[in-house]
């Protein structure tokens, strides 16, 4: 019943020689803004609502390799679910420290919702490496499906900001509960 799509994460290039801005393929290409990957002024955020269990060993390994994560489209009762927010390119302070807050929303198909925090802490801190790389933000929610909950479109929301930059991404994506 889970439709999953393998995802490759894309890099967050300030600058090319043509002077375009935003996420990038492994071949450079420049990609176009979507609900759920987003560049607005340099600053780059990307929401993955993923089935994988093991989100985190994949995450956890050597910059070279690239993780590959399947997103879901469909989620059967009881199977576990994972919100991954990624960011790259924030605004670094004179000590190379950032500062990434969020707001998550996951909205039942009523459109009430189910999960809500403001304000929260997505990264604060030094970053040790190039800030265009992509980083995984603090927060990873682990979501399932109840027998109680509404079957239909669940909705996840997630505004993310760079204080620093003073740049708010919106960024959406949703799942079917079967």
């Amino acid at each position: 019943m889970k439709k999953a799509l393998s995802v490759l994460l894309f890099l967050l290039l300030s600058a090319s020689a043509s002077g375009q801005q935003g996420w990038r393929d492994q071949h450079g290409q420049v990609s176009t803004n979507t609900d759920a990957r987003k560049s607005i002024d340099g600053f780059g955020g990307w929401l993955v609502v993923t089935p994988d269990a093991d989100w985190k060993a994949k995450w956890e390994t050597s910059a070279d390799t690239v993780p590959r994560f399947a997103v879901a489209n469909t989620v059967a009762r009881g199977k576990q679910l994972f919100v991954l927010i990624f960011f790259a390119n924030p605004k670094l302070d004179g000590s190379n420290a950032a500062d990434i807050s969020c707001d998550i929303d996951i909205l039942k198909p009523d459109g009430e919702p189910s999960f809500h925090q403001t304000g929260m802490t997505c990264f604060k801190g030094a970053i040790h490496e190039p800030a265009t790389h992509t980083f995984l933000s603090a927060p990873v929610i682990g979501w399932t499906g109840d027998a109680t909950d509404h079957s239909g479109s669940w909705v996840v929301q997630v505004t993310l900001k760079d204080t620093l930059r003073q740049v708010t991404i919106p960024l959406q994506t949703s799942f079917e509960l079967k």
